[in-house]
């Protein structure tokens, strides 16, 4: 007696190995509605092992140095250098040394939704977690190199265990802790994309409140960025004080121009 379809997309699901005989049985089934479940079992079965290689070669860095009896990386990177208004926020993340999370990438190249769900399991997963946070005010102190520095600096030290060893993207820090900055890091080491993932959700969520609060501007739409609503807000609102007086389009209203208080 056959299998019904329902009873095979069951069995499907609990099957991993390629060579499995029950697989090589269904392939041979000439229903076309099994022969689809087969097709989409070895798609996303490709699909799996393509974000396991992918995982592989993202934990290359960390492995080498695992390799010399270090056990707390801290992946550190930031988000917001650019915007016209809001922090820059900067994360740390310390991952355990089995953690795995398929399609953990730069933070940059992930949907919305895909960033919130990573940061909620490595949320629930890091061994520590920490975030820094330089305002508006204080990047036209300093300047926003410096200021991202100071973020990544409060980021790991809010950290609740030190860590031995630091992966920067791009970026080196005036710490006593042995450290390697990695040009596009966050695409390349699995500790910093974690950090990307956590910093750009940390900020994405502190703009949607400056949204709220300040809705005529739509940060929570442009985050901050300098896109053609946000300039035509900023002409007919004027200034406020999450906006960095220091940038040249938010220097220039500010010449003549009506300051919100």
């Amino acid at each position: 007696m056959k299998r019904t379809v329902k009873e095979i997309e069951q069995l499907l699901a609990t099957i991993d190995d390629a060579n499995h005989p029950l697989l090589q049985e269904m392939a041979l089934d000439e229903r076309k509605s099994v022969q689809k479940l087969v097709a989409r079992w070895h798609k996303q079965k490709e699909a799996m092992e393509k974000e396991r290689y992918q995982w592989e070669q993202m934990l290359e860095y960390e492995r080498r140095i695992y390799g010399q009896g270090i056990s707390y990386i801290a992946g550190v990177d930031e988000v917001g250098r650019g915007p016209l208004a809001g922090p820059v926020v900067a994360a740390a993340v310390i991952l355990p040394k089995d953690f795995y999370l398929p399609g953990l990438n730069d933070s940059k190249k992930l949907s919305e939704a895909k960033r919130e769900q990573l940061f909620e399991h490595i949320q629930a997963n890091a061994v520590a977690i920490g975030i820094g946070i330089v305002s508006a005010r204080e990047i036209d102190e300093l300047n926003i190199y410096q200021a991202t520095k100071k973020a990544m600096v409060q980021a790991i030290q809010s950290l609740v265990c030190k860590p031995e060893y630091l992966l920067i993207d791009a970026m080196e820090l005036p710490l006593d802790i042995p450290q390697r900055s990695i040009i596009k890091g966050d695409a390349t080491s699995v500790s910093i994309a974690a950090s990307s993932v956590v910093a750009k959700v940390t900020r994405d969520r502190m703009m949607k409140e400056l949204g709220a609060k300040y809705p005529q501007y739509g940060f929570e739409k442009h985050m901050g960025y300098g896109t053609e609503q946000h300039l035509q807000a900023i002409r007919t609102y004027g200034v406020i004080e999450e906006h960095r007086r220091s940038f040249g389009p938010v220097k220039e209203a500010l010449f003549g121009r009506y300051e919100h208080k």
